[in-house]
């Protein structure tokens, strides 16, 4: 059992037996060492119910709660709350047990259908740095569920059927017959922007894309295979993209918005069966009494417009029906940007109504904020235009590459620039991940590239430095038993075992920066620990002291990897 709930359970039968089976203990980790490892709050609550003095109960609870071989001291601070410092050995059993499981002793969870939605892009343009928060974030979230023992099913809800794709199919046509469609896709911004341009400018053109809609949605052979060029034209730029961050997504996760067209009609039909659905306008609304206006009148929610067309709420409403019905998927969290908030709330609240989900199913929308510029603005580039996805990427490592030159001049370049590729990517991904995923953030390219701080380069650094180790000592015992005394291996092997308790909480919370701060403290730690505590000394090594550097090494190349981010032996 990992840590929090070990000691949670233990107080919860200590206060049980003193007579506050009610009360919740708090287990949390201490703010500053002189607290000890842990703090227990959950005496005064108790107290106050039972009209008890807190620390007389805090006592009490001291006396009653089963630690032996757990907790080496338990001491009453200020008005009732508990410090707890772990036993020196059984950290070290910790560290044992650990290094013994290649899972690192983090306890897979109940088996549950767990989807990620992430990335979601529009096919009609190539991605955006506007992409790129959900698609990292995404990520992490799909390797954490998987790593914990979920089922894991990824979701690229891609814009891939409506109006717009009408425009671009007719361009496709115009410049076929050209002859130079392959060229004029190469550049899929260009390509939307000329579209569009047709679009507005020739009314003859704008008819003809009409046509190309009508004949898309009608199933129209000949214009679904062009629709299906340009789909796969689009995600090959999306590959090129998910390839170059090392995100997980590929063509299998891909159901677009298309995907549920059929059943767009049948969705209508069952609305209207269950008497919620009204005709406003000639457009086929749900009203939503718990969206009411200042005015007290219900939220709209469009089903279907007077023209006949339908919207994407609709789509991301036949989406929740086929994930729970047919994909029979326990828990959905749709990785989408925070402003969709009031789109999320009315869909899931219908979608309950309509017994799409049942109460058993959780919907969750993970919520991010916006990447911003150095002038506090949505990240652009100087000309004031979209930054591509593909383009930001590569300025990353090449970025990293003059770095990695500086300081390691000697090395040959094919491996300077596997080094950069992994610098630069894990950098831009860490410095989004290791913000709260619901503010907006400054990006800026000096900090997130720092070796210094809580940044990737600064992480994958100290992975190398403790591989290092290794290869100074050569053949170890691996088998030989840990042994803590000094107080920096006690601090090292206390952030070390309370991996599993991190990994629960970002399964549970889908924040990612926790595994950030925690990784950041691992690293710090050891750093304390190999100033402290000499690993070899006179040419000898202590193999106890091996053993920490072994699981330290693999705590971080673990928690790195749940974060979609590379290590190097050597940098």
């Amino acid at each position: 059992m990992s840590l929090l709930p070990l000691l949670t359970q233990r107080f919860a039968a200590a206060l049980a037996a003193v007579g506050a089976p009610d009360a919740q203990p708090l287990v949390q980790v201490a703010g500053r060492p002189e607290f000890g490892d842990y703090q227990m709050n959950g005496v005064m609550g108790a107290a106050k119910a039972l009209k008890r003095n807190p620390r007389e109960l805090a006592q009490q609870v001291i006396g009653a709660v089963d630690l032996a071989g757990v907790a080496a001291s338990l001491e009453i601070a200020g008005p009732g709350f508990i410090n707890i410092r772990l036993d020196d050995g059984f950290l070290a059993r910790r560290v044992e047990t650990a290094l013994a499981d290649g899972h690192l002793g983090v306890e897979r969870l109940p088996k549950q259908q767990v989807m990620v939605e992430y990335s979601s892009v529009n096919l009609a343009k190539e991605m955006h740095v506007g992409h790129l928060r959900s698609t990292i974030i995404g990520d992490a979230l799909a390797r954490v569920q998987a790593f914990v023992g979920m089922d894991v099913t990824r979701q690229n809800h891609v814009g891939d059927w409506g109006t717009q794709f009408g425009m671009l199919v007719a361009y496709l046509v115009e410049t076929q017959r050209e002859g130079h469609a392959d060229l004029e896709l190469t550049d899929l911004e260009g390509f939307y922007r000329k579209a569009k341009g047709r679009f507005d400018e020739d009314a003859a053109f704008a008819d003809r894309a009409r046509d190309y809609v009508v004949k898309l949605q009608g199933g129209d052979a000949e214009v679904n295979a062009l629709w299906r060029q340009f789909v796969e034209t689009s995600l090959s730029h999306c590959d090129a993209v998910y390839r170059k961050l090392g995100v997980l997504l590929d063509h299998g996760d891909v159901r677009g918005e298309s995907f549920y067209n059929a059943d767009l009609p049948v969705i209508v039909d069952e609305l209207r069966a269950q008497g919620l659905l009204t005709e406003d306008q000639g457009a086929q609304v749900v009203f939503l009494d718990e969206f009411k206006n200042k005015e007290g009148e219900p939220a709209a929610y469009i089903i279907q417009k007077k023209d006949g067309g339908y919207l994407y709420a609709t789509t991301d409403l036949g989406a929740i029906r086929f994930r729970v019905r047919t994909l029979g998927l326990d828990r959905c969290l749709y990785v989408v940007d925070a402003r969709q908030a009031l789109h999320f709330q009315q869909l899931f609240t219908l979608a309950r109504k309509a017994g799409f989900a049942p109460a058993g199913v959780a919907l969750e929308h993970i919520a991010f904020g916006t990447m911003m510029g150095e002038d506090g603005k949505p990240f652009k580039t100087r000309s004031g235009d979209t930054v591509k996805l593909i383009e930001l990427l590569e300025e990353a490592e090449e970025r990293a590459f003059a770095l990695v030159s500086e300081k390691n001049p000697t090395l040959d370049e094919a491996t300077r620039r596997e080094i950069a590729n992994a610098v630069g990517i894990g950098a831009v991904k860490y410095a989004d991940l290791s913000k709260n995923r619901t503010s907006d953030y400054i990006f800026n390219w000096d900090t997130m590239l720092a070796f210094e701080g809580n940044t990737a380069p600064y992480l994958q650094y100290a992975y190398t430095r403790v591989k290092s180790i290794f290869r100074k000592v050569g053949e170890w015992d691996r088998s030989a038993p840990v042994t803590i005394a000094e107080p920096a291996e006690h601090a090292l092997a206390l952030e070390l075992a309370r991996l599993a308790d991190v990994v629960h909480q970002l399964a549970r919370d889908s924040q990612p920066h926790f595994l950030c701060a925690y990784l950041y403290g691992v690293a710090t730690a050891f750093s304390r620990f190999y100033e402290a505590c000499p690993v070899i000394q006179d040419g000898q090594a202590d193999a106890s002291r091996l053993q920490l550097c072994d699981l330290t090494a693999r705590t971080m190349a673990t928690g790195l990897d749940l974060l979609g981010i590379k290590v190097l032996e050597a940098m």
